[in-house]
């Protein structure tokens, strides 16, 4: 096993920063030879307060109260361990803190009263709603987080009490991360259960590629819920039953830079129906809002409330504004907020009628598109005005994607929250095959490297949503 003192770990971080402009196509299967940080971790007794070094393969820890990576300190978990976190305990991760699983051997860390359950979920009626363990918070001394091949499951519990600026007492995330200067790689990993969001970002430059999320948001929360200060990638992801939307842009916070994310290539089934607030003022797969820009490119959109949601207005009450549709401004991640080739499925004429969402709660700016499916450039007509109410019965049950396993129609769109047994690949046949727009760069601004950056910057795919037929994208 190769040891690696602790000081070495930043000489290896400034070798991985400078690949940050380098990309690959997907290499998340890439097999390294397990590497080890500082001391080992004790896992005899349980843990809290400081903690540091690594947790080895094999061996199974118990957290009993709050821990700190303190600044200048990295802990390192090895494939195959199990973290079982009791009293609601927070990661507070002022440091650095990696996670590598692998798809033999993941890593989890849980609560270990909580057990999964599948079928029909309700706010009301389901504990992973409910949260077990605080979550990861992210100060912003910590210059790097990594999370790969890693179960996050039951999370979200409320931080007792605040350990840096930035999170509130009660906060109820899976992660938090708040350092706009620091990178955030979070691969091929699970998150099952959260009270409210399951990523919240106020900064950094992020890569959050081909994981599944079950699920999040209780009475409301975004799945990856990115604000100001936050810039790069959200692709390959499934995201089934969350409360409201799926992925998230808004630039809250005032925190530079401009928040620009491409979001790309993820599968969207049933989110958007625990949320209690408002109808019309939030979303159900994708929403870009509050002066953040976007790309929105080549999403499988199944039996969510709202489609591609530009939000267009200035409601003070609904605390929704106006997307940034300007530009091209040349230079910058993302020069101008586009989407298209994204494809929708609905059982219900209430959902069909919000694959271009209108005017309700709140304005909001989604030009329909041609290149989508369906082609709502064509079914709306040119003298559609965006925003407008019209009556989509005629596409109800239209289109559909062709899952491996998970029958449509599905009239269980509501409280399928779960993978479960279903196979949400694409079948050879399926009409989301082929019709990837691939003519965009995502945003490269991670290190690469098979410890401590990204596994790897998937492009654009050939086909729709986060499965592609080449075996590429998601891996679960």
């Amino acid at each position: 096993m190769q040891q690696i003192k602790i000081g070495s770990i930043y000489a290896l971080l400034a070798f991985a920063i400078a690949l940050t402009s380098c990309s690959k196509s997907d290499s998340s299967n890439v097999s390294v030879g397990q590497i080890q940080v500082g001391q080992a971790v004790s896992a005899s007794t349980p843990l809290s307060g400081a903690i540091k070094g690594t947790m080895l393969t094999g061996e199974t820890y118990t957290i009993n109260g709050d821990v700190t990576i303190n600044a200048g300190d990295t802990l390192l978990i090895q494939k195959g361990v199990t973290v079982k976190v009791n009293n609601a305990a927070a990661i507070v991760v002022k440091g650095t803190f990696v996670s590598l699983g692998t798809k033999d051997a993941p890593v989890t860390i849980t609560d270990p009263s909580r057990t999964k359950t599948t079928g029909s979920s309700t706010a009301t009626s389901d504990s992973a709603y409910a949260g077990g363990w605080s979550g990861i918070y992210c100060d912003k001394t910590c210059p790097l987080l990594v999370i790969k091949w890693t179960h996050l499951d039951f999370s979200g519990a409320g931080i007792q009490s605040i350990p840096f600026t930035g999170p509130s007492v009660g906060d109820q995330y899976c992660i938090y991360f708040g350092n706009p200067n620091g990178n955030f790689i979070l691969e091929d990993s699970w998150i099952y259960g959260t009270p409210d969001d399951a990523v919240r970002f106020y900064g950094g430059h992020v890569n959050i590629m081909r994981n599944t999320l079950e699920k999040c948001g209780g009475t409301g929360g975004d799945g990856f819920n990115a604000k100001g200060g936050t810039q790069g990638n959200m692709a390959y992801n499934l995201i089934i039953g969350g409360a409201t939307n799926g992925t998230k842009s808004a630039n809250d916070g005032g925190i530079q830079p401009q928040c620009m994310i491409a979001m790309y290539n993820n599968t969207y089934v049933n989110d958007g129906y625990r949320n209690a607030g408002t109808f019309g003022a939030r979303g159900g797969s994708v929403e870009v809002e509050n002066n953040s820009r976007a790309l929105v490119y080549n999403n499988l959109i199944v039996n969510c409330r709202f489609g591609v949601r530009i939000a267009g207005g200035n409601n003070v009450t609904a605390k929704v504004y106006l997307a940034d549709t300007t530009g091209p401004h040349t230079g910058d991640p993302i020069a101008q907020t586009m989407y298209g080739h994204n494809f929708y499925y609905a059982d219900d004429v209430t959902l069909a009628n919000q694959f271009l969402p209108t005017n309700i709660a709140q304005a909001v700016v989604t030009h329909p598109q041609a290149s989508d499916v369906p082609d709502m450039a064509t079914f709306l007509g040119a003298s559609y005005t965006f925003g407008m109410q019209y009556d989509g019965t005629s596409l109800v049950s239209k289109n559909d994607p062709l899952f491996v396993n998970y029958p449509l129609p599905n009239k269980n769109y509501q409280t399928q929250a779960s993978v479960d047994s279903y196979n949400f690949h694409l079948q050879a046949t399926s009409p989301a095959v082929g019709r990837g727009y691939q003519s965009f760069t995502p945003i490269s601004n991670v290190p690469v490297d098979a410890n401590f950056g990204s596994s790897g910057i998937t492009g654009p795919g050939k086909d729709l949503g986060c499965y592609q037929l080449d075996g590429t994208g998601n891996q679960h």
